[in-house]
Order: structure tokens, then C-alpha cells, then sequence
């Protein structure tokens, strides 16, 4: 069965536009043939009261009534009246109702009952709507008066009301010529109207659209990656349930001030600088995101902004602690390799028969080992970073390198949004490319000064080496991702790392170097993020 569902949107409108039309036209012509029958009741009450007036003021009229026989001068005299002026009836009557007049012959002569029309004997003109066996009509009265102005009888003069069909039947051409011309246009417009619409809407029926429209929205909340676009008014315009995952956004959203939902948000930025972010990392309350921020524009002018982001925090710890095992896994290897070295030694001197000094060795590697791990523990309140500490110290005198921990170094607390995870990064990073700097260089001692210092506003991690040092000109690379002075694969991602922890927990790198003398890198975490600001 054909059901109004499946027509297409183009008749769906054409036929609306017609019945609105049509509606419209029966409207206008009920109002119009209401007000063009009262007119005509107007005009034909009008002329029926002219009539009477005449009648009244007729001088055979005035002497033949009240005489004898007086209907015998005024029935001939008022038909010839009637006659003339077309009225469907002129009676008239003196005062005691007598009828001397009457368009049906036998009537005449006859009373008419006075209580029907007592204001008009008592010389009142009017006019009034009475319902007869012709339909409805009109009824006008006038006095007559003698010479000496008193009133003698009365006129009365009646004519039917055009019927509405009959008006109809009248106008029925032009009637015809208007409907056709309204309906014809109307449907050309209507017609004109749909097929802009449905260009519009790339030729697709509704149906069609609301179907894509599921799809897409579908689609939409099930992207991982967090969506939310806002207006040129910093209203939220679109947020996909990822974006309210991530963000923990809850409540409605769409609509309101994206500072009211999300008040630590970088969206609006966007809107000032007119231009796009890439992959750029950063706090959104307690959740780390990496975010394009990205301008959208209409015929030239920002019309509002839109950002696409992922949670980091997760894949970035991971990335982390993997880095952290690493970094863990290089101190164990070192420590194999002088236990081995230190075994080769003891061993050695059991089979010169040097028993004793071989216990002397041993107390002496235990007491200078729980010495350092004692010194270490009591000033870093980190497990984590202790370790790290004592596996680099053995890995540094694998490779006979001096690495100088300042007795002043103290460690209590995380700065905010920074975990272990973040510290063995940028410690373990700094203290590897120390020795890098220095496995190049044999002609003097080699030697990294670390130091960690700790107080209520910054925690200060400072390494320095007496290195080959980094040439000027490369030296706002070395924080770039890829970027490596060793030609070897899976370089250059360490201070990159250290470089993305430092920016998106507000702090401050510093390097200062001189080729041939040495390297200093000194970076600064604040206790307290800094609030994010637009």
C-alpha cells in the first residue's frame, strides 16, 4: 500500500503548500461572502426604506387613506409604485390596521394586527430583518402624515435577501479566475520551493537524511578520540562521549560556556589566535591529553573552534615505566658486570692463598656498597629514585666515569602531575647523555655532578658533565623528537620525552654548554601546577 511516508519530500511540500492554499482561499471567501451578504442586506434595507419614505410622502396616498373606500384610489397607485421600484411588497395601512394596499388583491381591506410594528405607529422609521415565505428579508416602515402633521397610517415596504448560493451564482466567473490563478501559482511555488529544498539537501528524502544522520551520530560516539567543538561564542557545540569520558563531563554540555563545563580549557585560545595546535600535551583537570586544537572557518571569518585529543595518561605511563625498566634493566646489567669484575677479584685472591686479604676486600665492597645506599635512601624519600641513583652510580663506574651525587640533594615529595614515572624519565635521560657526552674523552677524568634540590616552590634536578660539550648551532635541537647527535636507530627520544614531561607539567629547562669543557642541564618542576590560562 502506498502510504504518505514513502512520497518523495518534493510532492510531500507541493501537496502541503496546495492544501495551505486551498485552505486559505475558503477562509478568505467565507469572510468575503459573509461581508458581501451584509452588504447586500445594508443596500436592500436601504432602498426598501427609500421606498417607504416616497410612498409615505405620495399626496394621493395622504387623502385616500382613512376615507371610505380610499383602497379603491391607493391599490392601483401603489402596484404602479411597486412596479417601478421592484419591491417585493408595499403595503399600507391606516391607523387602525386596515390594509389599503396589498400585492395579493384579496388581502385588501383586511387588518393587519398593529401590535406587530407598534413603533411604527407611533411615527418612528426604521428598518428591520423578518423571516417569510420567500426567505429571508428586509422590512421597512414610514409614517404618513396629513397636513396638519398628524399621523394617519403607515408604509410599509419588504424585500428578500439575495440567498448566499445565489451571490455565489452571481460571481461565479470571477470566483473561477481567482481560484485557478491562486491555486496554479501557488503550486508553482510550492513545486519551486521543494526542489530548492531538496538541493539543498543533496537530493536526499528525509528519511534518507535521518538515516545518515543515526549513522554518523553512531559513528560519532564511537570514535576513541574525544571531540568537542564550540561557536563563536565559546558554546559548547558538539561533544562526543569520549570527550565526556575523558574530560568527566556530565549534565547537558550542548549549549553552555565551555569555561562554565570545562574550566581549565585551552579551546578558546583558538578563537584569539586564529590559527592551529598540533599535538600539543597538556593537563585538562587530572587528565593528560594530547590535543589538535583546530579554527573552523565560514567564508573567511572563525566561526568557532574544534579540538580532537586522546588520553595520554595511560599510554604515557606505560610508555614510562617501560622506559623506567629500561633505564632499570642497563643499572642491573652494570651491576652483574662489577659483581663479576669483584668475584674475578676475590676469586683470584683465594688461589694465591691470600685468604685474609680477600675477606679485608669483601668488607671493605660491603661497607662502601651500604655506605652509598645508606647515604642515598636517608636524603631521597623515593625507592624508585634510589634505585635508579645506585644502578647509575654502578653503571658509571663500569665505564670508569665519576658520577658525584651533591651531598646536599634532597628529595621529600612529587611536584603536582608528576609521578616516579616522570622523574626516572628526566634523571635517568640526563645522566645517559652525560655519558655520552663523555665516551668520547680519554685525556682527562671524566665526571657527572648530579643534584636534586627540593624546597616549597621547585623541585631543581641539575646534571652536569666535563664532556665534549653541544655546538651552538644544534643547540635548540637537541629537545626535538628524532633529533640525535649518535647515528644509531631509536636515538633521540629521550630528552624529547624528558622536553614533554617539563612542558605539560609548567616548568623550565635550562642548558648552558661549551664545547670541549662540559655540559649543564638544570630542569625546574613547580610544587603546584600553574593553572592553565587561554
Amino acid at each position: 500500500m502506498f502510504h504518505l511516508n514513502n512520497w518523495p519530500i518534493r510532492w510531500k511540500i507541493t501537496l502541503l503548500a496546495f492544501g495551505i492554499v486551498l485552505f486559505s482561499l475558503l477562509m478568505a471567501a467565507t469572510i468575503l461572502l459573509g461581508k458581501i451578504s451584509s452588504m447586500k442586506v445594508e443596500e436592500v434595507g436601504q432602498r426598501s426604506l427609500l421606498i417607504a419614505k416616497v410612498t409615505a410622502q405620495m399626496p394621493e396616498v395622504k387623502r385616500a387613506v382613512g376615507l371610505l373606500n380610499g383602497e379603491l384610489r391607493v391599490q392601483p397607485l401603489i402596484e404602479q409604485v411597486r412596479a417601478i421600484y421592484g419591491a417585493d411588497y408595499i403595503v399600507v395601512v391606516d391607523m387602525n390596521g386596515k390594509r389599503f394596499s396589498h400585492p395579493i388583491e384579496s388581502r385588501v381591506g383586511t387588518h393587519f394586527n398593529v401590535n406587530e410594528a407598534k413603533p411604527a405607529f407611533a411615527e418612528h422609521i426604521y428598518v428591520e430583518r423578518v423571516e417569510g415565505r420567500l426567505g429571508e428579508g428586509v422590512r421597512a416602515y414610514a409614517p404618513v402624515m396629513n397636513e396638519e402633521h398628524q399621523q394617519i397610517g403607515v408604509v410599509m415596504v419588504g424585500n428578500t435577501v439575495p440567498h448566499i448560493l445565489t451571490i455565489l451564482e452571481d460571481m461565479s466567473k470571477e470566483i473561477v479566475l481567482i481560484l485557478s490563478l491562486t491555486l496554479c501559482f501557488g503550486i508553482w511555488g510550492s513545486y519551486l520551493l521543494a526542489s530548492h529544498i531538496k538541493k539543498q539537501t543533496f537530493q536526499l528524502e528525509p528519511q534518507e537524511l535521518a538515516r545518515i544522520l543515526d549513522e554518523r551520530t553512531s559513528a560519532f560516539h564511537a570514535i576513541h578520540e574525544g571531540i568537542i567543538a564550540i561557536d563563536d561564542k565559546e558554546r559548547i557545540t558538539v561533544i562526543n562521549d569520549a570527550a565526556r569520558r575523558m574530560l568527566k563531563v556530565k549534565g547537558k554540555a550542548i549549549g553552555e560556556n565551555i569555561r562554565d563545563v570545562i574550566p581549565d580549557t585551552r579551546l578558546p585560545e583558538i578563537l584569539e589566535l586564529g590559527r592551529p595546535i598540533y599535538n600539543q600535551q597538556f593537563y585538562v583537570g587530572d587528565t593528560l591529553i594530547l590535543s589538535n586544537r583546530i579554527p573552523i572557518r565560514v567564508k573567511e571569518k572563525i566561526a568557532g573552534a574544534i579540538a580532537i585529543f586522546q588520553d595520554k595518561t595511560e599510554v604515557t605511563r606505560l610508555a614510562e615505566e617501560l622506559t623506567g625498566v629500561k633505564a632499570f634493566v642497563d643499572a642491573l646489567r652494570a651491576k652483574n658486570h662489577e659483581h663479576s669484575n669483584k668475584l674475578h677479584t676475590i676469586a683470584g685472591l683465594i688461589q694465591l692463598g691470600k685468604e685474609q686479604e680477600a675477606l679485608r676486600y669483601i668488607f671493605q665492597l660491603d661497607e662502601e656498597q651500604e655506605n652509598v645506599a645508606h647515604y642515598i635512601s636517608g636524603r631521597i624519600q623515593d625507592i624508585n629514585l634510589t634505585g635508579l641513583l645506585i644502578g647509575k652510580i654502578s653503571r658509571a663506574k663500569e665505564l670508569d666515569i665519576a658520577l658525584c651525587i651533591d651531598p646536599y640533594s634532597e628529595f621529600r615529595m612529587f611536584p603536582e602531575g608528576v609521578t616516579y614515572h616522570d622523574l626516572v624519565i628526566i634523571i635517568g635521560n640526563l645522566i645517559e647523555n652525560a655519558f655520552d657526552g663523555l665516551s668520547e674523552m680519554n685525556d682527562r677524568e671524566r665526571r657527572v655532578d648530579v643534584s636534586i634540590v627540593q624546597d616549597e616552590s621547585y623541585l631543581t634536578i641539575e646534571v652536569e658533565d666535563n664532556g665534549i660539550g653541544i655546538p651552538e648551532e644544534i643547540r635548540h635541537q637537541i629537545f626535538a623528537k628524532g633529533f640525535s647527535t649518535k647515528q644509531k636507530d631509536e636515538r633521540g627520544i629521550g630528552l624529547y620525552l624528558v622536553s614533554s614531561i617539563v612542558e605539560r607539567s609548567g616548568g623550565e629547562i635550562e642548558v648552558d654548554s661549551m664545547v670541549g669543557y662540559g655540559t649543564w642541564v638544570r630542569v625546574k618542576l613547580p610544587m603546584e601546577r600553574k593553572e592553565e590560562t587561554t
